[in-house]
């Protein structure tokens, strides 16, 4: 049964938590979240990599112990030292620690001294009023907690597209190497790129005869086989994970990708549009009475309708149609439009490589120039830099891109707002800086009107140049932190200063509204993986994913630009 970088990381990540949730030593807990995220930002399958031709201790993060646990969870799919502590901290608890207000004691507490095990119990005890009776737990915290299980209970459960990715492409690979099939893609929300999954669509064009539906339900990765059919079958696989799998007539493809492609609103607007013209649009393809016009590629579809082809990303009846029919479609940006990476960290605070090999890593990768933004001082948790540390840094990357070839390195700091909206480092050294990347990462409970004038202050600083992270969200983990959005993006073009677009798959903070929002408002934005290491920097085709999610071309973000040009762009005083 293969295992995907996603598995391992599963396996780590809850060890972790459900070590932090027993009391385990920092440092032992830090390890296995260090290693956790290591494989996650692998290019390759960490499968692959055991016994194969490189040393996965020279990941990292990743000592020879680590690699022992990495490769039993490669050759079992599961870790015994996992499934022992299990039997002392149930495995479900490390849900629990995403809900708001929860960190490892309070779990651990909820556990010990009211028997809650799961979601269920939490959810009873909470609505029951004995979570409020535990030491730094009150009524206001578990009305958030009992808000936010209702809203969990009540969603479909969703995953991040790079927990199905991997999952998904092996799957659609495989189906390619069956015997008789010619073409096999994913469709549905996937191929739009939205931020989170909740199924998969594949559809497949093959010869007559083809075992493709036999093979599909005998995938090692299945568990369920939901229904079987000659044309349509649905299997859940391990992961939880509903795929449906369609064989579609070649001259139906493009009629088929078009149909389970676009968001039903979209799909909608295109037939309204068809109607109006006497035609049928379906799944089979494009039909005047009972003869087939058009059908075989999507494109053929849109010009049924007097419309040009739309991108998958923008399929959200958002405005689409209308720009198509007015000629209006954004040349949408793409991965080769970046010229570099504004958000970065090294080894000086929770990076994991140097200066020299982030500024290798951002060549390779075609860059003209990387910046890094290490944490400041007041997040102590990462070893952010003071004054004098920034300093060294500061002449640290002077010196190193006098040797530099072909990249260059912007010295830079993720600086914090703090509550009062000062920054978290002084004027004098801010102003050393090519660009201050500025953050929240305190107080994300202040009210809206708070936290928005908090950021507001911030940006009076003539040294402020981007807002990282807007929001503060996790998927999946943590909701926004309450700032209006709109005001600060006011703020901000008032200002002369930028929001970012943090491309970290976990975050993809802005959404996709916000950052159509920023370009009808004509707001730049910096589109920057907050990477920390050299593979992180492979984050930004999540980023990219969402900003043309969000109808951004080359001119809307500011790091499509050679150095010198933005530099311009970053000179407030």
């Amino acid at each position: 049964m293969p295992v995907h970088n996603s598995d391992v990381t599963a396996v780590l990540s809850t060890l972790a938590d459900l070590l932090e949730i027993d009391g385990a030593n920092a440092f032992r807990v830090r390890a296995y979240r260090e290693a956790a995220r290591t494989i996650d930002g692998l290019p390759r399958n960490v499968a692959e990599m055991v016994g194969g031709d490189r040393d996965l201790s020279e990941l990292p993060g990743i000592g020879k112990s680590m690699v022992e646990k990495i490769e039993e969870i490669v050759e079992t799919g599961s870790l015994e030292q996992l499934e022992k502590l299990k039997k002392k901290v149930p495995g479900e608890l490390s849900e629990l620690l995403t809900l708001p207000g929860l960190g490892p004691k309070r779990v651990k507490a909820l556990h010990d001294k009211l028997g809650i095990e799961d979601r269920d119990d939490l959810a009873a005890a909470a609505r029951d009023g004995r979570v409020r009776e535990l030491e730094g737990l009150g009524k206001k915290t578990e009305e958030k907690i009992l808000d936010e299980l209702e809203k969990r209970r009540d969603g479909e459960k969703r995953l991040q597209l790079t927990e199905v990715e991997d999952v998904a492409e092996t799957l659609v690979e495989y189906l390619r190497g069956v015997e008789g099939v010619k073409q096999a893609v994913i469709a549905g929300s996937y191929r739009r790129r939205k931020e989170t999954v909740g199924d998969l669509d594949i559809l497949v064009t093959c010869k007559r005869g083809s075992p493709v539906m036999d093979r599909f339900v005998e995938y090692d990765e299945v568990e369920e086989v939901v229904s079987q059919g000659s044309t349509r079958s649905a299997v859940r696989l391990r992961s939880d994970l509903q795929v449906d799998l369609r064989v579609v007539a070649e001259v139906s493809y493009g009629a088929a990708l078009h149909y389970f492609t676009g968001s039903k609103a979209h799909n909608i607007a295109v037939r309204k549009i068809g109607v109006g013209k006497k035609l049928k649009i379906n799944e089979y393809g494009v039909f005047r009475g009972e003869r087939r016009v058009a059908g075989r590629t999507e494109e053929e579809v849109y010009e049924q309708v007097n419309l040009p082809y739309i991108e998958p990303e923008m399929r959200e009846d958002r405005g689409e149609i209308d720009a198509a029919r007015k000629g209006k479609l954004p040349k949408l940006i793409t991965r080769e439009d970046l010229r570099g990476d504004l958000h970065s960290h090294t080894k000086a605070t929770d990076g994991k490589y140097t200066l020299e090999e982030m500024a290798e890593a951002a060549k390779e990768r075609g860059y003209d120039y990387l910046a890094i933004t290490e944490h400041s001082k007041r997040l102590t948790v990462a070893r952010g830099l003071d004054e004098k540390r920034l300093r060294r840094q500061i002449g640290q990357i002077d010196k190193l891109n006098e040797k530099l070839d072909g990249v260059r390195l912007l010295k830079g700091i993720e600086v914090d707002i703090l509550e009062d909206g000062s920054l978290d480092l002084d004027d004098e050294v801010l102003a050393e800086l090519d660009v201050a990347v500025c953050s929240i990462h305190s107080k994300f409970d202040l009210p809206a009107d708070k936290q928005t004038e908090r950021v507001i202050r911030a940006m009076d600083n003539p040294h402020f140049h981007i807002l990282a992270h807007p929001t503060g969200r996790m998927l999946g983990q943590r909701g926004p932190h309450g700032l209006d959005v709109e005001r600060a993006m006011e703020a901000a073009l008032e200002r002369g200063c930028f929001l970012e677009l943090n491309a970290q798959p976990e975050r993809l903070d802005l959404s996709d509204t916000h950052c159509k929002l920023a370009k009808d408002m004509g707001l730049k934005l910096a589109l920057s993986t907050d990477a920390h290491s050299t593979s992180g920097l492979d984050y930004i085709r999540y980023g990219i994913d969402q900003a043309r999610r969000g109808w951004l071309e080359p001119g809307d973000v500011i790091n499509t630009r050679k150095w010198g040009d933005l530099k311009k762009l970053l000179k407030r005083t």
